[in-house]
């Protein structure tokens, strides 16, 4: 099944794509970012169709009882629901472009959204994780931790975006090791290979905010659920500095007078600026390489199981 999700996400994206430059749903770029304005106009919200294939392929599935349980459910609810807000966002961005109007969600729209998602996941998740979170607090410091791990999930994947193919590489990598426990985890490997081909550099197509969103609302979930919590942040260590890079640079610019501690933020984008000049796919690669070497670390705490 992980290979017919990869065939229907390659054919549904490959159709988006078609549909997308028919009517120019292509991504603005900003001009105060990084040297991409080649890449005017491509097609953007990637994610739809490969999070609509997750669905096509799951839901059967997990009706028949070749899914999983109740936590595979769980996964999945929650990954649509995160991908939901992330796919409102998208609309606004290319709704923005064509006929004008709101650009995107502000974050004190998104993050109440996201809260009470990651909340109604936590409270149906907490009974369900595969170690004791936070021992002596009981399941609501569990599910408070749960809350605070899928907010930041979403959004330390979301700032791994950006450069072609960076996200979709790394999602699958830190997934690797939960590949044969969780069906949801490897019908999403199987789903961000038939993006992959498409979002290669030169990427025919950018993920948004739907594809992000819903990566990040699987990655904790499965991790919670099937692994231990406290794994997800050393596998997916490049997500987690993205997210940091942001916050460090916020509060240098606000404390300091306008003073930056990078070049630019989210990181992966420090490294492309002139001052640093990595090209685009050494960031990507080497993104991949620091990912790969911490999930290595990863699947052996988890005592090598595949």
């Amino acid at each position: 099944m992980t290979v017919m999700a990869a065939l229907l996400s390659w054919f549904l994206v490959g159709l988006f794509i078609r549909v997308s430059k028919a009517r120019g749903w292509g991504q603005p770029i900003r001009v105060d970012g990084p040297a991409h304005q080649h890449k005017e106009g491509t097609p953007t919200a990637g994610g739809v169709p490969f999070v609509l294939a997750l669905a096509a392929v799951f839901f059967p599935l997990y009706f028949t009882g070749h899914a999983g349980g109740q936590r595979e459910l769980i996964i999945i609810l929650g990954a649509l629901a995160m991908g939901v807000i992330g796919g409102i966002d998208d609309l606004l961005k290319v709704r923005s472009r064509m006929v004008g109007g709101k650009k995107e969600l502000l974050a004190r729209e998104k993050f109440p959204l996201q809260f009470i998602v990651a909340v109604v996941f936590a409270y149906f998740a907490a009974p369900l994780a595969a170690h004791e979170l936070l021992p002596g607090l009981g399941r609501w410091g569990d599910m408070a931790l749960i809350t605070f791990v899928m907010v930041g999930s979403v959004n330390a994947f979301n700032f791994a975006d950006g450069l072609d193919g960076l996200l979709a590489g790394i999602a699958i990598i830190v997934l690797l090791p939960l590949f044969a426990l969780s069906p949801s985890a490897a019908l999403l490997v199987a789903v961000l290979l038939g993006f992959l081909w498409f979002n290669a550099h030169p990427a025919r197509v950018f993920m948004g905010d739907m594809g992000s969103h819903a990566i990040g609302a699987i990655a904790a979930g499965a991790y919670i659920l099937y692994a231990d919590v406290w794994l997800l942040p050393i596998a997916a260590i490049m997500p987690v500095v993205a997210v940091l890079s942001v916050v460090i640079q916020v509060i240098s610019f606000r404390t300091r007078g306008g003073k930056r501690v990078f070049k630019m933020s989210p990181i992966q984008h420090h490294f492309e600026h002139p001052d640093v000049g990595w090209p685009e796919m050494h960031v990507v690669m080497r993104f991949w390489m620091v990912t790969a070497l911490a999930t290595a670390g990863v699947w052996w705490l988890l005592g090598g199981r595949p």
